[in-house]
C-alpha cells in the first residue's frame, strides 16, 4: 500500500573558482611588489592633488541676505572690508524692493521670487536699508 519514493542519486560536484588557478602561481614576493607599486602610486597621485588643492586661487564667499515675505534674514550684516558685496534674494512670495535709507547706494528693482539685487559698497561703513514697497527699516549693514 505505502510505496516509497524512487531512490535518486544526488551527484556532488566540487566547486571550482576561477581565482584559484591564479592563486597557485602567486608567490608572496609578487605580492609584496604589487602592493609595493600600489602605495608609492597612491601616495604619488596624493602629493600631486594636495599640491593642486593649494595653488588655485580661493573665491570669496558671498555674502548673502533672504527675502522672505517682506522680512530679511539676516538683517544686521558685519562685513570685513575686503569683502564688500552683498546679495539679496528674494525667496517669499510677496515681490519687494530694496532701497538706502539715506541714498548711500542705488535701489533695486522690485524682486520677485527668486530674483537677485547685488550691491557693492565702495567704502566702509554703516549702511541701514529699507524694504520700499511698504517703506519699513530691513536691517544694517557695517563694513569694516
Amino acid at each position: 500500500m505505502f510505496s516509497s519514493p524512487p531512490y535518486r542519486r544526488v551527484r556532488h560536484t566540487k566547486c571550482v573558482s576561477l581565482i584559484s588557478p591564479f592563486l597557485r602561481h602567486l608567490n608572496t614576493g609578487t605580492l609584496a611588489l604589487v602592493m609595493f607599486i600600489a602605495l608609492a602610486l597612491l601616495i604619488t597621485t596624493r602629493g600631486k592633488d594636495s599640491e593642486t588643492r593649494r595653488s588655485a586661487p580661493t573665491k570669496a564667499p558671498e555674502t548673502e541676505i533672504i527675502i522672505d515675505n517682506l522680512s530679511f534674514s539676516p538683517d544686521t550684516l558685519r562685513l570685513p572690508a575686503a569683502d564688500l558685496k552683498v546679495t539679496w534674494i528674494n525667496r517669499g512670495y510677496v515681490a519687494d524692493l530694496v532701497a538706502s535709507a539715506d541714498n548711500q547706494f542705488k535701489k533695486s528693482p522690485v524682486l520677485k521670487t527668486g530674483q537677485r539685487f547685488s550691491n557693492t559698497f565702495a567704502a566702509a561703513g554703516t549702511y541701514s536699508y529699507i524694504c520700499s514697497i511698504p517703506r519699513v527699516p530691513a536691517g544694517e549693514i557695517t563694513a569694516k
